[in-house]
């Protein structure tokens, strides 16, 4: 139920103070000079209240872009221990941007200027940022405007959906060839390191990422039926990896002499409760064997490029990766197309044979 009440200044001149009552809501009041005015918001008011609209934009002028950021730092990034470390800096950097501004306030042209200023702005090594770095960004205050929206109810719509992502490089592909690979096996057998090798060929065997392999424990491990479990992956699914070959072979042996004071696989000699850093020998195994342009996480380019050269599916490489779609695995389909041409071959000469 509406009122507009006419009421006069100490002058004379008249104004209209407004009043929306609605069960279940609590009540509105505004005062205008005219009561064309006064009669127009009650009718949009009402209409936002029932259309569950009104109190997110009440909500929205009331907090900053920067009381947002506070809140989803507080609240939001404690329940993401794997991306905080990175989505920390990345949201005080929108805050340090945007910080001022009422989230009323925030457009998605003020987004677009933020993520051009960005793209320009040199690293500290000088270089241009990478496209990939600016995405980053662009999710994490995403996702925060998400929980606004959804949750807290501080906003009715997110900006971010009209903001254009900057276009991604079609990522690195780095993998070793028989060579390059023979020669960084035996480099890692030499290393003065005894973890070296055989963290080296579980990599190369399996595909996990470096943190999934270094935060293995003994527990998640089943080297009787030869599979173990990631319970802790980038896309927050628990995934089952398959153990074979000499990889395999390497961890029974491993087992043998594994450390009882920790359940890590592979224990800092220093704190055994934390995982081993095999970053200086992992490097100085790349001076021998004379191999550059070489990083750990392309031991995961050589899993998934020795898979398509061996008929693998794209399907089959995301799931050995722990890919939830294909498109992070389309780098590697130039390598299969002599697979997928045989698959047709075969297709044709099947049903078209006898014609």
């Amino acid at each position: 139920m509406a009122t507009i009440t006419k009421r006069q200044t100490a002058d004379g001149k008249a104004y209209y103070t407004a009043q929306i009552r609605l069960k279940g809501y609590p009540a509105q009041t505004a005062t205008f000079n005219r009561l064309t005015d006064a009669k127009k918001w009650v009718q949009d008011t009402e209409s936002a209240i029932r259309e569950g609209r009104h109190f997110k934009t009440t909500e929205a002028k009331k907090h900053t872009l920067g009381d947002l950021v506070d809140r989803y730092i507080k609240d939001v990034l404690p329940t993401k221990p794997k991306q905080a470390p990175a989505q920390r800096p990345q949201m005080e950097r929108w805050k340090a941007e945007l910080g001022s501004y009422l989230l009323s306030d925030i457009t998605p042209a003020l987004i677009v200027e933020v993520r051009d200023k960005l793209l320009s702005e040199p690293t500290p090594r000088g270089n241009v940022r990478n496209p990939a770095t600016v995405v980053r960004y662009m999710a994490a205050l995403s996702h925060a405007f998400s929980v606004a929206v959804n949750e807290w109810q501080w906003l009715e719509d997110s900006p971010m959906r009209k903001v254009k992502k900057p276009k991604e490089s079609k990522g690195r592909v780095r993998w070793m060839d028989d060579e390059e690979r023979a020669k960084l096996l035996t480099a890692c057998k030499e290393s003065p390191n005894p973890l070296l090798y055989p963290c080296v060929i579980l990599a190369l065997s399996t595909g996990m990422r470096q943190a999934e392999q270094m935060e293995l424990k003994w527990p998640d491990v089943n080297l009787k039926d030869g599979f173990l479990i990631l319970h802790e992956t980038k896309n927050g699914e628990r995934r089952r990896v398959t153990l074979a070959g000499h990889s395999l072979e390497l961890l029974r042996e491993h087992a043998k002499v594994r450390r009882i004071d920790t359940t890590l696989l592979f224990p800092s000699n220093r704190n055994p409760q934390k995982p081993i850093d095999l970053r200086k020998a992992f490097l100085h195994a790349m001076e021998r064997a004379q191999i550059t342009d070489f990083h750990w996480h392309d031991l995961r380019h050589c899993t998934a490029s020795y898979l398509a050269m061996n008929g693998a599916s794209l399907a089959e490489i995301a799931e050995v990766l722990g890919h939830k779609t294909l498109s992070m695995v389309k780098r590697y389909a130039h390598l299969s197309d002599g697979h997928v041409s045989n698959v047709v071959a075969s297709m044709n000469a099947k049903i078209f044979g006898g014609v």
